[in-house]
């Protein structure tokens, strides 16, 4: 795609990064069969096509408006788009450069500005978070539906391992994840225990900085990253073998930790080891095979009717972590069947944030999954990203569980 680029950012880091992005993309549309929000809105401007199309525009020196706001809001960053794309466009990256331009040159209003900073100053702070949540946990029962379905009952991270071992893993706790689904790092550690390994968690990390990059806080997510790295690195440099995510989502992001810091000089070489030494829970219990493989031979064998079970695939895992197959091979080891799930590619609608911001196509997404989910009459559902779950689990009376919890529960038995 031929550019010229304006004044304002021609000469600068992001426009030289957007312009390499924008030259490869070949205008072929293919990204526009696997985009969410063409599917449902068939418009070329809901597609990441259409988006490129708004961004190169407004790069090239066009006014932004809010409708090319509007347009760019929509995209739930699934990067869906970049699975599909032959000529390796990134577009999750230039939509970042788009979006943050755009919002400094077309404002938004009070009320649209007021929500998102509530939601970058109390999700990405895990004490801030967690005392809300367990407010509104204590008054679940007389919230109206709608805030309701997003406060999930509270549950406990269960019975925490003894043994201490050699080999030590470090997990990210996150922000959301510790008041609404404690077990999941829970089940995390007890899994890992089996497997001789001990998973800690570091005094002082936190949000891993994706909230804030998502709604157009790069300097706050970087800040995140800084902290996190902090926190962490006196545990890699006294031994720790690596860092364990058990939320896809938080993993894609800490993934990004490197370009994010290229330019600092103080964290550039620190983020460039965190991403060398950061894996998905699911790589990292799939590297243990060998201890696995016996242990789970001496589980009692699944009752007939618990064997269905249904895989969520969140989009941090299937398109920017590029994991597919991995989680099916250990759930079918554990003895489930897999049932088939329809358009697998396609995103939940949770995404983040997108399910508070725009709340009407993050519905009828998640509708659509949910059918697809359970056209297989599957017992329950099982994903690996903390938001999708609890966004399923809000719409559905079918159990919805991150896959660590349903192989830790295997185990037990």
């Amino acid at each position: 795609m031929e550019t010229h680029l304006a004044d304002f950012i021609r000469h600068t880091a992001a426009g030289r990064e957007a312009e390499e992005i924008l030259r490869r993309c070949v205008h072929c549309g293919f990204c526009n069969a696997t985009c969410p929000t063409y599917q449902l809105l068939g418009d070329e401007l809901d597609s990441p096509r259409g988006r490129i199309y708004l961004i190169k525009q407004v790069l090239e020196g066009a006014e932004p408006t809010e409708k090319t706001r509007l347009h760019l809001d929509r995209c739930l960053s699934c990067r869906s788009c970049e699975t599909t794309c032959p000529s390796g466009v990134r577009y999750t990256r230039l939509l970042d450069i788009g979006r943050e331009v755009v919002e400094s040159k077309a404002p938004r209003t009070a009320a649209d500005a007021f929500m998102r900073s509530v939601l970058r100053n109390l999700l990405p702070r895990p004490a801030l978070f967690g005392a809300a949540m367990k407010m509104g946990q204590s008054v679940r029962l007389m919230l109206p539906g709608v805030l309701r379905a997003m406060v999930p009952p509270m549950s406990s991270a269960g019975p925490a391992p003894r043994r201490s071992h050699a080999r030590r893993l470090i997990a990210l706790a996150g922000c959301a994840q510790p008041a609404m689904y404690p077990n999941i790092n829970g089940a995390a550690r007890r899994v890992l225990d089996r497997l001789g390994i001990q998973m800690i968690e570091a005094a002082g990390a936190g949000c891993c900085g994706a909230v804030r990059q998502h709604l157009n806080a790069a300097a706050g997510a970087q800040d995140d990253a800084r902290r996190n790295i902090d926190a962490w690195w006196p545990l890699l440099e006294s031994g720790a073998e690596g860092l364990v995510m058990t939320a896809s989502g938080c993993c894609s992001h800490v993934l990004e930790y490197a370009h994010q810091l290229q330019d600092d000089p103080d964290y550039a070489v620190k983020a460039a080891r965190v991403v060398l030494a950061t894996r998905d829970i699911s790589e990292v219990i799939t590297a243990e095979a060998a201890a696995l493989t016996p242990l789970l031979a001496a589980c009692k064998p699944l009752p007939e009717k618990q064997r269905l079970l249904a895989f969520h695939t969140p989009c941090s895992l299937q398109h920017a972590l590029k994991i597919r197959g991995t989680v099916e091979s250990l759930l079918a080891a554990a003895g489930y069947t897999l049932t088939a799930v329809a358009d697998s590619h396609l995103c939940c609608g949770s995404a983040g944030t997108y399910s508070v911001l725009q709340p009407a196509l993050s519905k009828r997404l998640l509708d659509n999954k949910l059918t697809a989910l359970k056209a297989g009459a599957p017992v329950a559902i099982a994903s690996a990203n903390v938001g999708c779950i609890g966004h399923m689990q809000g719409a559905t009376d079918l159990p919805v569980k991150h896959w660590i919890e349903v192989l830790d529960q295997r185990l037990s038995s």
